[in-house]
């Protein structure tokens, strides 16, 4: 009954902060952080002791898979050198500089525990930077990199810590480290590719919507338990299996499926973001009193957090100024190596009777075949050398980046793990604390403000609807080229009338598939046009994934289009079910 009620007025909470921050403009984990501290003070609220496992394989797992599944496979890829860095290396340099600050500050601290405090206040939390950073709207590939670091560095800072608190047993070395944490990664990679593929392809035997999204909500940790067992990175197998769901799922799940289980997983995700954030607030009163209780100085504790605060913010700053140069110059590389991809492509689309031939050396002739892997290969490296050149950070998106590191639950709860024995135990988890709630008020309050004062700007919107509306008339071309198939007859092998082809052949000119599809406006052989409608969605997505394979337009374009086209399936399949009962 206590928890029940508990849940109650969690969840109302949750709710009412939430709507009372957006009517402030404020980012609601910034919210709720400070109405859990608040609440944690209040006489007669119950201390909530949450068992850091909760937060850590309970929690975790289903946010990283909510956020990997909607990322976009491309952008991932495209951007992996910034993630990478920021999400890998600047996890190491951090829990370095900060295991170095903690042992000179508290000598009593040994290098393994100090590192493995260090490896703890080395992860950033993206979830209140990116929502803020949507509202101002930043540069996409900004918050793709934030987004990125933000799924792959918990992965990170948590074998780190592992290997850390190992050898405070005395039971790893310095090369032991490095080769933990290269199994880690690629075990955690195949139990990620493994678990994404058999998803979709069994959710895709299934059929029903229900059966569909009850099944997502386990796939996070048939992915994370496997890899936690054989001491790989769970984290980092959620990510995986996420980032490959997202990709193969609309070549294999009805849009009825997506749909469904998108509009499930946002409330999931926005509830269990929200719960562990108002947890984090939640806890101070009862970290407060473990240190009283040890006889250890909260002050000291809060002087140590502050200056481990300063050290990880100093730490990112000094981190992203050679990292968005390093960007820039590849995207002057780009540049130029974009005349060179523009003469293959050419060279490869022309016929084999215009081709320059130099008789020193003797031509080797294509095959049909392999001059199409060649063109797709091409036109993506030619696509990815346009992706950085127009869409280059400069430093004002790298002011942006270096102040959006904010801490948050995962720091606190990652603190938990550290064993009993730990010296100072107490105090270290009270420093956790201290430089999330420090960094994400800190930073999160004054992120918007550091955004307007730099004035970075966003996507260029005018480019977005001109590429938008070439897409929209690439993908209604491959719809009409349906129904003008030679072949193109009822599943019964009869023609369709000629009316309803007509019919479907206007509709379909004039809607290009951007959602908003109506159903048909006579009754005369409605399944056959409810079928053909079908038809003509089927080959236009079949035309936007074969765009996205080939990345020439940007990902917010191909999800625009793919959402449309979803709408559109779901109404006609739900017309069709209509029409055969």
């Amino acid at each position: 009954m206590e928890m029940t009620l508990v849940s109650i007025v969690g969840v109302s909470s949750i709710v009412a902060v939430a709507a009372f921050s957006k009517r402030l403009g404020l980012a609601a984990p910034l919210s709720l952080v400070v109405v859990g501290i608040a609440l944690s003070f209040v006489p007669g609220v119950p201390a909530l002791a949450v068992e850091p496992e909760w937060v850590l394989a309970g929690v975790l797992p289903p946010l990283l898979y909510s956020t990997a599944v909607n990322m976009p496979a491309s952008d991932f890829r495209r951007n992996i050198k910034a993630i990478s860095g920021l999400a890998v290396l600047l996890v190491a340099v951090t829990t370095l500089g900060a295991g170095w600050l903690f042992h000179w500050l508290m000598p009593g601290l040994g290098w393994p525990a100090a590192f493995a405090l260090g490896a703890v206040v080395s992860p950033t939390d993206a979830v209140a930077a990116t929502s803020m950073g949507k509202q101002l709207g930043l540069p996409s590939r900004l918050l793709t990199m934030l987004e990125g670091e933000g799924l792959v560095n918990d992965a990170s800072a948590l074998v780190l810590l592992r290997s850390a608190i190992a050898a405070m047993a005395g039971t790893v070395s310095l090369a032991g480290v490095a080769g933990n944490f290269l199994f880690s990664v690629a075990l955690a990679t195949a139990v990620g590719l493994l678990v994404g593929l058999v998803n979709v392809r069994v959710r895709a035997l299934l059929k029903d919507s229900l059966l569909n999204t009850a099944i997502s909500f386990v796939v996070p940790f048939v992915a994370f338990l496997p890899a936690e067992e054989f001491h790989a990175s769970g984290v980092l197998a959620v990510v995986v299996a996420g980032l490959v769901t997202g990709h193969q799922a609309p070549r294999f799940l009805s849009a009825q499926d997506r749909l469904a289980e998108a509009m499930n997983w946002r409330t999931l995700a926005f509830l269990l973001e929200s719960a562990i954030f108002l947890l984090m607030g939640l806890g101070l009163k009862g970290l407060l009193d473990q240190v009283a209780a040890d006889g250890l100085s909260a002050w000291r504790a809060l002087f140590i957090g502050l200056a481990a605060a300063a050290l990880v913010i100093v730490a990112r700053m000094v981190f992203v100024a050679p990292l968005i140069a390093s960007l820039r110059k590849d995207a002057q590389r780009a540049a130029e190596k974009k005349p060179r991809l523009d003469w293959l492509m050419d060279r490869l689309g022309a016929p084999e009777s215009e081709q320059q031939v130099n008789p020193l050396r003797p031509r080797r002739e294509l095959t049909p075949r392999r001059r199409e892997q060649m063109k797709d290969r091409v036109t993506r490296a030619s696509a990815d050398a346009d992706f950085k050149v127009n869409e280059s950070l400069g430093w004002r998106s790298g002011v942006a980046l270096a102040w959006a590191g904010m801490r948050g639950a995962i720091t606190v709860a990652a603190a938990q793990t550290l064993p009993e024995d730990t010296p100072y135990r107490p105090q270290l988890l009270l420093i956790a604390f201290v430089v999330a709630t420090t960094t994400l008020l800190l930073q999160g309050l004054t992120l918007p403000a550091v955004i307007r004062k730099v004035k970075v700007s966003g996507d260029d919107p005018v480019r977005f609807r001109e590429e938008y509306g070439r897409l929209l008339d690439e993908v209604a071309a491959a719809g009409r080229a349906a129904l003008d198939e030679p072949g193109l007859v009822r599943g019964d092998g009869s023609p369709y009338a000629p009316e309803v082809l007509a019919k479907v052949r206007e509709d379909a000119r004039l809607e290009r598939g951007d959602g908003h599809a109506k159903g048909p406006a006579f009754d005369g052989a409605r399944e056959q046009y409810v079928d053909l409608r079908l038809g003509v969605i089927a080959a236009s997505r079949d035309a936007v994934l074969a765009a996205r394979s080939t990345g020439i337009y940007s990902s917010q374009a191909i999800n625009q289009a793919q959402q449309g086209l979803d709408l559109d399936e779901a109404l006609f399949q739900r017309l069709g079910a209509a029409t055969r009962h």
